[in-house]
């Protein structure tokens, strides 16, 4: 079996990460901090906007901003030529 995880990979999706800084609903000076992180695509992020939209739509700590780092996991090996072989006995 193959997970999930795997399949979106495969697919295209990358690691991303989204640092989150919201205001506390009972104090809008504070800011607080959450770090959300799932397999995306770049560039639209449609995992991270549907993550976002519901946070403004169901709780109450209006977002002050958020940074988005991302990372395919699987890319193009990269293969260099030896000239010898070495073997250890």
């Amino acid at each position: 079996m193959v997970s999930t995880d795997f399949r979106k990979q495969v697919s295209g999706y990358g690691l991303t990460t989204a640092h989150i800084l919201y205001r506390r609903p009972d104090h809008r000076w504070l800011l607080q901090s959450y770090v959300w992180q799932n397999y995306d695509l770049f560039p639209e992020f449609p995992e991270l906007q549907r993550f976002l939209a519901s946070w403004q739509e169901k709780l109450e700590g209006p977002l002050h901003s958020v940074r988005v780092a991302h990372c395919k996991l699987i890319k193009p090996a990269e293969l260099k030529a030896i000239s010898g072989e070495f073997r250890l006995h």
